[in-house]
């Protein structure tokens, strides 16, 4: 079976003396669960995994119980004992039950070591921040990059930029409807309805799908709020548009990129970008033949997967992403890592204006710039994260 590289990341963390509970976090069916797995079978210790599966179990003494019997198991045996309990953030109020247990660990000296993993970054980031400051470090599981999906399901680059990375699908890329389905039914559905609209007032649900579905679609375009709220049904107003978006950001499948600015004032006009190439496709509609064979649509799937892999980079990394334009000079993509700055131009074959970096690095003369889809950094390098974003 496949590693990824969160396998020996999670293997490392746990060869070490317990510092710290490790968070697996990341977008559904990215394969989290799988990962702790497999890094376990290196592992020389004994293991007391639980799953928050059965909403009829979960709460605060659930996860008291599943704890004592970890630490009953380390007792018994005295050797390195790991808990990992995955799912965590379905249960109720589940950071301050861990926080409770896992200080009357540190201040008994038992050595149990703690994984917890979890689909929804909203739940989680409320949790962590509401009661485990100082307590955790999180371990990312982006989606796939090409790379990964070439060596695990052999796709080519184009399989990848209609398919994306989620590993589940890869096993339908010849039933394209079956395919469709399994997206609706296995990702974004439950991405919505699990882990944005279990835990947030969400007060038109139906609006936050329709703005996922247009913005999807929509994927490496500018579209101001205005004109969203012109093709969405009962949109109320910008303040609740901008609000769902961030929302569908913290669900990784769907953001609003804001354009650079050295004051740091937010535009009111998104660019929107997929956090996977597959949201848009499947949002789309459109067959992969039709979308792959249309230069402009092409195009825009080559700029939403560049922009999907920094997206995924930005998280792991701690660097921001932007976009850029002035009158009719456009940058693609801008990163920025304290005073690092990239400015980044995807040759996709869509048409658009071009020199807008060297526009850039006029008013930013210590960016750096890079062009993906030359020679010096070709697509298939760039997505299989062989070309450096900082220099």
């Amino acid at each position: 079976m496949y590693e990824r590289r969160l396998v020996a990341q999670i293997k490392q963390r746990l060869g070490e003396n317990r510092h710290f509970i490790q968070i697996i976090s990341g977008p559904r069916q990215t394969g989290k669960t799988t990962a702790v797995n497999q890094a376990l079978q290196y592992i020389k210790a004994h293991q007391h995994f639980v799953s928050a599966e059965d909403p009829a179990l979960l709460s605060r003494e659930w996860i008291s119980n599943e704890w004592e019997r970890a630490r009953a198991l380390q007792k018994q045996t005295g050797k390195d004992t790991v808990l990992i309990i995955d799912e965590i953030q379905k249960i109720p109020q589940w950071s301050s039950a861990v926080k409770q247990l896992w200080d009357e660990d540190s201040r008994r000296n038992v050595p149990l070591k703690v994984i917890l993993t979890g689909s929804s970054s909203l739940l989680l980031q409320r949790g962590s921040e509401e009661s485990l400051t100082g307590r955790f470090e999180i371990l990312y599981s982006p989606h796939w990059n090409f790379e990964e999906c070439k060596e695990a399901f052999g796709y080519t680059l184009e399989d990848f930029l209609f398919f994306g990375g989620y590993p589940g699908a890869a096993a339908l890329k010849t039933e394209e409807e079956r395919w469709a389905r399994y997206m609706g039914s296995s990702i974004v559905e439950p991405t919505i309805s699990q882990d944005i609209l279990q835990m947030e007032e969400v007060r038109k649900p139906a609006l936050l799908r329709s703005l996922f579905k247009l913005g999807a679609a929509y994927s490496a375009q500018e579209l101001s709020y205005t004109k969203i709220m012109g093709q969405l049904q009962d949109a109320g107003n910008t303040v609740t548009l901008a609000h769902y978006l961030e929302l569908l950001g913290k669900a990784n499948i769907l953001c609003g990129l804001q354009k650079f600015s050295a004051n740091k004032i937010k535009t009111s006009s998104p660019r929107f970008m997929v956090f996977d190439t597959s949201l848009m496709t499947y949002s789309d509609g459109s067959a992969r033949k039709r979308l792959l064979e249309n230069q402009n649509d092409k195009g825009r799937l080559v700029e939403s997967a560049v922009g999907a892999y920094l997206l995924a980079r930005s998280k792991e990394e701690n660097f921001d992403v932007f976009w850029w334009r002035e009158r009719n000079k456009e940058v693609d993509f801008i990163l920025q890592k304290g005073k690092k700055i990239t400015a980044i131009e995807v040759k996709s074959g869509r048409i658009k204006n071009i020199g807008g970096s060297l526009e850039f690095k006029k008013l930013y003369p210590q960016a750096v710039s890079l062009i993906v889809g030359n020679a010096n950094a070709q697509l298939e390098d760039f997505l299989s994260g062989k070309i450096p974003l900082f220099y």
